[in-house]
């Protein structure tokens, strides 16, 4: 059982082209606007304060840099999917995202986050599509499991699955507000941090 017991912010970027990397396997959180993904960090990290949590959607416009353990570094995206982003501004994000991933060269994994209250939307799939072309491992998180009744729970999950063409068991369920499923997470993180 992985524990983790110290995270602290390092830095944030607006262009890729400056990153150096920090000679440490990376964990790259992807995933919608407002899908929770401060939330996530600040409950891997044992700190409700660690990651800044907005209720305005399209906050996140830089990518932020976490290290946890001083043994991996956790790499935050900008949320993608906000209809009230502009063109230019949408195109500025994935010009990013590309540029850090061209750029990189410790990515160990990544975790893209949906909403197990919603089913993935096209560019969830376009986001995981993106991942698999580039040689990604994508460990598949459905978060706010408390927002939802136990009854929901399996057809939520079957439902995530079917449309993302996973297997129900390579998806897990996490709430930030309880921390349920926060150490299956954290040791499937380490699987891919340790080269397991």
């Amino acid at each position: 059982m992985k524990v983790i017991k110290n995270a602290v912010f390092l830095k944030s970027e607006s262009d890729a082209e400056n990153y150096k990397g920090f000679d440490l396997p990376e964990v790259l959180l992807v995933g919608r606007s407002n899908v929770g993904k401060s939330s996530i960090i600040n409950m891997l990290s044992n700190n409700s304060k660690l990651a800044k949590i907005s209720s305005t959607q399209g906050k996140t416009k830089l990518i932020n840099f976490f290290m946890f353990n001083k043994e991996f570094i956790l790499v935050d995206l900008p949320g993608y999917g906000y209809a009230a982003t502009s063109k230019l501004e949408q195109q500025r994000w994935s010009k990013m995202i590309d540029g850090f991933i061209e750029k990189t060269k410790n990515l160990a994994c990544a975790v893209l986050l949906v909403d197990i209250r919603h089913t993935p939307t096209a560019q969830d799939i376009q986001m995981l599509d993106y991942l698999t072309f580039n040689n990604i491992p994508v460990t598949i998180v459905a978060t706010k499991y408390d927002k939802i009744k136990k009854s929901e729970r399996m057809s939520r999950l079957t439902d995530i699955a079917s449309t993302l063409k996973v297997g129900v068991e390579n998806v897990y369920i996490v709430s930030s507000e309880t921390s349920y499923g926060k150490d299956s997470l954290v040791n499937r993180i380490y699987q891919f941090v340790d080269g397991e």
